[in-house]
């Protein structure tokens, strides 16, 4: 395969992959907003403190649309370790998502539902960029291939040696005949 479709190729599985963490994403952004709204309007839960519950709703969410849909052909053999660094990566996301609508409400004053809700769209945008490297990166690990090919060169490639040749036979000698001299 030349250069410029294997580029090709990579593109488009990247597209891909960028298309249905967008469909995941947008599902949990609806489960963010419904949430929040619901709290905001029928609790007496702070903004900031219903925006966070909100998120943890849709990353349990997320979670469940990642792992069995979006990254589906990805390494399952850790789901311990995976969970765990999802769990961990989410936490982050929710860190800059709540800080970008704590800096609206507390640091600005911006508090309306109207405000509320770009201030807490705009921090899930900034965290879905955060969130999309690292889950790719370190959560749903890519398989290795298979049978990498022989002809991949460049950064990335991956070296495959070459077979071992088989051992040449080496042609072993007739036992010599046993002669007995007798001696007189």
């Amino acid at each position: 395969m030349s250069e410029r479709g294997a580029l090709r190729d990579r593109l488009d599985l990247l597209a891909r992959e960028v298309a249905k963490f967008g469909v995941v994403g947008a599902v949990g952004l609806v489960v963010n907003i419904a949430v929040s709204n619901l709290l905001w309007r029928y609790t007496d839960i702070p903004t900031v403190r219903a925006g966070l519950l909100a998120t943890l709703v849709a990353i349990l969410c997320n979670y469940i649309g990642f792992r069995y849909w979006t990254y589906r052909d990805r390494d399952k053999s850790g789901r311990t370790r995976e969970l765990t660094l999802f769990l961990l990566f989410s936490a982050v996301g929710a860190v800059i998502e709540t800080g970008v609508l704590y800096a609206a409400t507390y640091g600005f004053g911006w508090n309306s539902p109207v405000q509320s809700n770009v201030f807490k769209i705009v921090g899930i945008g900034v965290a879905t960029l955060f969130r999309f490297w690292s889950y790719r990166t370190w959560v749903f690990k890519a398989l290795p291939d298979k049978e990498p090919a022989l002809s991949e060169t460049g950064p990335g490639a991956v070296a495959v040696p070459a077979p071992m040749p088989e051992p040449a036979a080496v042609p072993v000698a007739a036992p010599a005949a046993r002669v007995d001299v007798v001696r007189r």
